[in-house]
């Protein structure tokens, strides 16, 4: 049994020493911003979600919304799940959020978030949330947070020198190196996904703009007005919106679509070279895919990228043992790691 030292409770009232265990902070609040959507989730510092919530980041009768405006539909969001939860915010110990730009990790200011409106010249995020919840909040890039997840509670436990890259609209990327992310000086380690490739004769274009979703997209819309794609085109009718999904893009593979499969291999060979070319620089040990294209796809995915970039390493010593894996936790990866970022700010 714990004894108390008894002038341990001096300060506390004594209509509060029957609550004692209940009103110690133990529970954070953990929030993904992205473009689309905004997930958030009370979770303990083991990592269990106790409740969880998701909604369209812009609402359809308010398509453009301030970035003040934004922050407090986060708010009542994030009210809103700990009160699912069964909690209060006297429960709370404090709040981490990713957000889709560098992020200054110590002034909570998003820069260039450029699929928010109004956020491209920077907002104070940080402490606008913190205003409306009343407890501290810590604000990360989104990727760095997805990787933390994986880090702490996924794929990536116990590797001490990993990369992540999310492959979805665009291509994320962050990196983990002695346990530690490496965010940079001005903010921006890992955006692989804008690494320059040169074209003799064309001006450098960004490897999101071969290796994502959104590139694999483009391309078969193109190819759907050239008349090349019966299936995929019979697979997009089906949507009301018309759109060409990680989801289309699986069915269309697995009705053996030509057209796509070309489109997903020029994916994979990309992506197998800028793996290959951080493994020269950097040697980590592992690498987590993770991302809307490879939780629809799976880990066939993975296999010929696998192939290919064992083949570019500079150096052929144990080229098996570095780990090319798809993450673990899906969606929340972004909430698990704010609550990763926000014990890991706390200390």
């Amino acid at each position: 049994m714990t004894v108390w030292p008894e002038r341990m409770f001096l300060c506390w009232p004594a209509e509060s020493l029957l609550s004692f265990t209940h009103t110690m902070k133990s529970h954070y609040i953990g929030i993904d911003l992205g473009g689309t959507k905004i997930l958030a989730a009370i979770a303990t510092a083991q990592g269990k979600i106790l409740a969880r919530s998701k909604k369209r980041t812009l609402p359809k009768k308010s398509p453009i919304l301030s970035p003040e405006d934004l922050t407090r539909r986060i708010a009542e969001m994030a009210l809103e799940v700990v009160k699912k939860a069964g909690l209060s915010m006297d429960d709370i110990v404090a709040a981490g959020i990713g957000a889709p730009g560098p992020t200054n990790i110590h002034t909570g200011m998003v820069f260039n978030a450029v699929n928010l409106p109004g956020w491209e010249q920077g907002f104070a995020l940080g402490p606008s949330l913190a205003r409306h919840l009343g407890c501290p909040v810590w604000v990360d890039n989104d990727v760095n947070v997805g990787l933390l997840g994986e880090a702490t509670y996924g794929a990536a436990q116990g590797i001490a020198d990993v990369m992540g890259l999310f492959v979805g609209t665009g291509l994320g990327g962050a990196i983990i190196l002695d346990g530690k992310l490496r965010r940079g000086f001005r903010w921006g380690a890992g955006e692989v996904g804008h690494t320059y490739l040169h074209y003799p004769g064309k001006m450098p274009i960004n490897v999101e703009d071969v290796a994502s979703r959104g590139a694999i997209s483009k391309r078969l819309a193109e190819a759907m007005q050239e008349g090349k794609s019966p299936i995929l085109a019979e697979l997009v009718a089906k949507r009301k919106d018309g759109r060409i999904t990680s989801g289309v893009i699986r069915k269309a593979l697995a009705a053996g679509d030509a057209t796509t499969q070309a489109a997903v291999a020029q994916v994979q060979e990309a992506l197998a070279v800028l793996i290959a070319s951080i493994t020269n620089l950097l040697d980590p040990q592992a690498f987590v895919m993770g991302g809307g294209l490879v939780e629809s796809l799976g880990d066939a995915f993975l296999v010929p990228i696998r192939e290919r970039t064992r083949s570019l390493f500079f150096v052929q010593v144990r080229t098996h043992e570095v780990r090319i894996m798809p993450a673990g936790l899906g969606d929340e990866a972004g909430v698990l790691g704010a609550v990763a970022l926000a014990q890991a700010m706390q200390k």
